[in-house]
């Protein structure tokens, strides 16, 4: 009976913490899962589109390596050398999520299909990226590309 009474008691201090209406805080992988979206969705194509070498410093890890769809494998320094020398040229860029883990080694997989349109016309990509948590920080450590296509419009 003691071990009940303690228990009513102990869940009655944490239901009076909690204010009316107060939302719950977002639980660790939640933000996670945030922060990984803008950084796949806004941030990545920006760096690109851009030609933002600072900000691609930001997202790339040292240790990063790329295998394109054509099977050619680059590093960090290279992604930096290409995005100097190649301006985007399409219209519009998006990025669809499909898969999105969070595991609690701090590493993450992000995956998905990149969206390009140009003159009307939609390519399409599919891609996978690694991603290690230093920190409060993302970074990539590996990314694929494969599977280039005409979206058939």
């Amino acid at each position: 009976m003691k071990l009940l009474s303690l228990m009513i008691g102990l869940a009655g201090i944490v239901l009076s913490s909690c204010g009316a209406g107060e939302r719950p805080q977002l639980t660790d992988t939640s933000r996670d899962e945030t922060v990984l979206r803008d950084l796949k969705e806004n941030l990545w194509p920006k760096a690109y589109r851009e030609q933002d070498t600072l900000l691609l410093d930001d997202i790339l890890d040292n240790r990063f390596q790329m295998v394109d769809a054509a099977g050619n494998w680059s590093d960090k320094s290279g992604e930096m050398n290409w995005i100097k020398s190649h301006a985007m040229s399409h219209d519009s860029f998006f990025y669809e999520i499909k898969r999105l883990d969070v595991f609690t080694n701090g590493t993450a997989i992000v995956a998905g299909t990149g969206h390009i349109i140009n003159d009307g016309r939609e390519s399409l990509y599919e891609s996978t990226n690694i991603l290690l948590k230093q920190g409060d920080r993302w970074r990539a450590v590996s990314s694929h590309v494969s599977g280039i296509r005409d979206a058939g419009n």
